[in-house]
């Protein structure tokens, strides 16, 4: 076997090593973390990136929209904080929306990573807070100042000495300060354990520098991809959708082309930005995006830099799929996760082999809030939850559609028993939705049926940002479409699919989350 042929099986093992050091990085945010949503659903992301902030290597758990969109946060880290001036013991953050992955809810922590004194590479995380101020994470602010806490690119860690004076503004600005200053602390720390694993790594593979491995494997993924694409016939496809909208429906169209070395998704002709905070900022278009791209195209190649290269997309400034600051854009992932179904729609044409129905797509968060008496207190105190449901997923080439599980997003749905020890909630029915999936040669996902109550005999507040309840998923090929999600009371009060409502303590909120569309003639 010759030299070269031994250098690339060590780069393979050591590339190997790396996604097992990210493994445990996300593993210690999920475990450390106070957020249900974390240490339950795994709405995070982890990764490593080399010193010009190009992703080399990401934790195989994690939300696309948190994936791809840190892999572009990294850069306005450097570009913020200079590779010359990271130290030692430093960590970063920030939430901006333009800057981080798309709402204010999810912080993102960069820290240096240095061996033997010398700076080899970056750790990058993210993670979903449940409370960060404002009007609370649903859609209702008419700007992003409205929606809470903004934190600018700061320094979180200096040299490590914590920054009490950003810790006590945090804590001072969420209706959770105790869960929300742990999550932090859970953030910092599992980038922390990404750099002592990495430092092991380096020791036993005599390694002074990630260089090498790092042009390995970002040339390697590029290559695989170009190669994917290549197979590819070339042309134009186009895609239209109508969604719910918040209070008038919104059609995103969308034109995919093929060709030489590249494929290019444009969102032109996108309806423009709206009064309320279902609004997407780049980064989360691109990262929901370069996913449906990569599951039909190469759903084979690892992703990073190198495998995300080859995949372009653009929307226009001021358009929903483009929002620019101070747009309101909280709930950016009722849109912005049915764009994998836009790119299916467009490739349904050219690889109709390849592409699913249309799906719930859109998380069902049940976000609710209030005040309760936890069990043996005699104060009141304040709850928000962000409870993690489904519908169902477009039926596939040869497969029936999922049920009551989420995608593209990926992230697990929240127990009952862990909702209701977080607040005073109950779960009087949860069970799937039969027959909500559209019919076809293979049938949509069936959604879910839950009904819930109170304990207390205060009202609670829910946060509502569903879709799919005005213009369910459609079936495509011949398929029937999926039933539409319903969202109302037990006593028959229609709610809103979007905005804030009270309910009674005496009423019982009815959820059926909507089935997948139906693939190919019944």
């Amino acid at each position: 076997m010759s030299a070269h042929s031994h250098k690339e099986i060590d780069f393979q093992i050591m590339w190997n090593r790396l996604i097992a050091v990210v493994g445990e990085q996300a593993q210690v945010l999920i475990r450390t973390a106070f957020s249900p949503i974390v240490r339950e659903c795994e709405d995070i992301s982890a990764g490593i990136f080399d010193l010009q902030g190009r992703m080399i290597a990401q934790a195989v758990t994690g939300t696309p929209g948190h994936v791809n969109s840190m892999a572009e946060s990294v850069g306005h880290f450097l570009r913020h904080f200079p590779i010359s001036t990271m130290k030692e013991g430093d960590a970063y953050i920030t939430n901006d929306p333009w800057m981080g992955t798309g709402h204010l809810n999810d912080f993102v922590i960069t820290t240096p990573a240095f061996h033997k004194g010398r700076l080899v590479g970056l750790f990058s995380c993210t993670s979903h807070l449940m409370d960060i101020g404002g009007l609370g994470n649903g859609p209702e602010a008419t700007d992003v100042f409205m929606e809470g806490l903004s934190i600018p690119m700061l320094k979180l860690i200096d040299q490590g000495q914590v920054n009490e004076t950003l810790m006590a503004m945090i804590r001072a600005n969420t209706r959770l300060p105790v869960d929300t200053e742990g999550d932090t602390y859970s953030l910092a720390a599992c980038n922390d354990v990404g750099v002592r694993a990495l430092c092991d790594m380096m020791d036993e593979f005599r390694l002074d520098n990630l260089n090498p491995l790092a042009n390995f494997i970002i040339e390697r993924s590029r290559q695989a991809v170009l190669d994917k694409i290549a197979a590819l016939p070339q042309g134009t496809w186009s895609h239209e959708m109508t969604i719910d909208g918040y209070n008038a429906p919104l059609t995103l169209k969308a034109k995919l082309t093929v060709s030489e070395g590249r494929v290019s998704v444009s969102y032109d002709g996108s309806p423009p930005t709206v009064g309320r905070g279902i609004n997407v900022p780049m980064a989360y278009t691109r990262a929901y995006t370069v996913f449906g791209l990569a599951c039909a195209i190469s759903p084979d190649v690892p992703n990073n830099a190198g495998s995300l290269a080859p995949y372009h997309v653009e929307a226009p400034e001021g358009s929903v799929l483009n929002a620019m600051r101070p747009a309101p854009v909280s709930s950016r992932h009722v849109i912005g996760q049915m764009l994998p179904d836009m790119v299916f729609g467009c490739l349904r044409t050219p690889l109709p082999d390849r592409v699913p129905a249309e799906g719930t797509s859109c998380l069902w968060n049940i976000a609710v809030r209030g005040q309760w008496f936890p069990k043996g207190s005699d104060a009141s105190q304040t709850y928000a939850l962000a409870i993690t449901t489904n519908g169902g997923t477009g039926a596939r080439p040869g497969l029936n559609g999922l049920s009551a599980t989420a995608f593209p997003s990926g992230v697990h749905g929240t127990p009952v028993e862990i909702a209701e020890i977080q607040c005073p909630l109950i779960f009087w029915e949860k069970e799937l939705r039969e027959n909500s999936g559209g019919q076809g040669q293979t049938k949509g996902g069936d959604g879910q049926v839950m009904r819930i109550g109170t304990t207390q005999k205060q009202p609670f507040e829910l946060l509502a940002a569903f879709d799919r309840v005005d213009h369910p998923a459609r079936g495509a090929l011949g398929g029937q479409d999926g039933a539409a999600g319903r969202v109302e009371t037990a006593s028959g009060r229609k709610l809103a699919g979007k905005g804030l409502q009270v309910l009674k303590p005496d009423e019982v909120l009815v959820l059926m989350t909507p089935g997948g569309g139906g693939l190919g003639v019944p």
